[in-house]
């Protein structure tokens, strides 16, 4: 029999899915707008100007100009700022992981420490922040950005709600590993976090804005993806950042599309004057996409949506397992499978009759040596194949 040099998407695990349920209108494409940077984070829209962003390695806030796509330096230093956002009277709010604190700049471009201790215990590295609708700020404090050379002074990571009014602060929550991405629903009953090593999408019940009860598992990125960055949209979906692309889950907790971006994002916040385009923070680079109908963007990025698409492995390279997605477009039979280097079969992952959604398999190669194998999915009109790594 000849063999076939390709390989079948890894995973299918199926996820409820209709055409009509995805907010990624048809021809929607990424778009990269600016690189150079070292590693990009916290985007947030200003109106009039642009998009602000975090480059947390270069300790910068940079502002990239709508009027001319040009960049140009907004604050420097920042120390090390990650997440922003606007307080009610358009201050922006910053976290400092440098500093270990979140801060507010002033009109006059000087800096007001907020808050950087709880029980007189330094902060581990706050990371992503928001404000609610009645004006209280909320931020996650994960210890993965602790400084260099500094001790960890708190045994936990904690999820916070901060004051501004009564210069008061509160620990909502302390039981996530890693609390990452934060975000509330449109009409701020309900608060989002993710749990960014494990993974997972987290739900609590807002009360009075001022604790939050009744936490409940929301959503599992496949195979305890890593979660990054969270924002909703006017419809209460959820989009989080992760392996290979922008995940978008309901508030029901279905996995409804994933945006697929060229490098691994971080963060993402809406923009434009109608705030219908997502723009994603990812590694060097900035990205965004159109999420409106029958927008005309730049032909150039990738299409991400209406396609039969088999992504990236993740994590890639692997030891042993590894996780494959693909989404189905055109139903019809489609096959998942993997081959060594020279074409050698070894595993299907799916073959099948596959209804339109998206899918993911894993892939356990503990029986198998180290080096380059090939996954190759074939569906209908349709035939990719991506290489992944076993390194033991």
């Amino acid at each position: 029999m000849r063999r076939l040099p390709v390989i079948v998407l890894l995973s299918i695990l199926v996820f409820p899915f209709t055409m009509a349920q995805s907010p990624v209108p048809s021809g929607a494409k990424v778009e990269k707008i600016a690189t150079g940077f070292e590693f990009t984070e916290g985007p947030l829209w200003k109106d009039g100007a642009g998009l602000l962003f975090s480059d947390t390695h270069r300790s910068i806030i940079y502002l990239w100009r709508q009027s001319d796509s040009s960049v140009q330096v907004y604050l420097k230093p920042s120390d090390s700022s990650n997440g922003l956002t606007f307080d009610h009277d358009g201050n922006l709010i910053l976290t400092q992981m440098l500093r270990r604190r979140i801060s507010r700049q002033e009109k006059d471009g000087s800096i007001t420490p907020l808050a950087s201790t709880y029980m007189e215990k330094k902060f581990n590295s706050p990371n992503d922040i928001i404000v609610t609708p009645s004006g209280s700020i909320y931020f996650t404090d994960p210890d993965f950005n602790t400084p260099a050379g500094e001790s960890k002074e708190l045994t936990f990571q904690g999820i916070y709600r901060y004051s501004p009014s009564s210069d008061s602060l509160i620990l909502l929550d302390g039981s996530l590993k890693l609390p990452n991405g934060i975000c509330l629903s449109p009409d701020g009953k309900k608060l989002y976090v993710n749990d960014s090593q494990a993974g997972k999408i987290y739900m609590w019940d807002v009360v009075n804005d001022s604790t939050i009860s009744n936490k409940t598992l929301l959503y599992s990125i496949p195979l305890g993806g890593y979660a990054d960055g969270m924002k909703v949209d006017q419809d209460g979906n959820i989009y989080c950042t992760g392996p290979t692309g922008v995940w978008i889950v309901s508030p029901s907790g279905t996995q409804l599309d994933k945006i697929a971006v060229p490098e691994t994002p971080s963060n993402c916040a809406w923009g434009d004057a109608d705030r219908k385009t997502l723009y994603i923070t990812a590694q060097k680079s900035i990205y965004r996409i159109r999420l409106a109908p029958a927008t005309k963007v730049k032909d150039e990025g990738m299409n991400v949506i209406r396609t039969n698409t088999l992504f990236a492995n993740y994590p890639n390279p692997f030891n042993p397992t590894t996780a494959i997605d693909f989404r189905i477009h055109t139903p019809g039979y489609a096959s998942l499978k993997i081959f060594d280097l020279s074409g050698k079969f070894i595993a299907t992952l799916f073959s099948g009759q596959a209804v339109p959604g998206t899918y993911s398999r894993k892939w356990n190669a503990s029986e198998y040596p180290s080096g380059v194998y090939l996954c190759s999915l074939q569906s209908q009109g349709y035939a990719a194949v991506k290489k992944m790594l076993l390194l033991k």
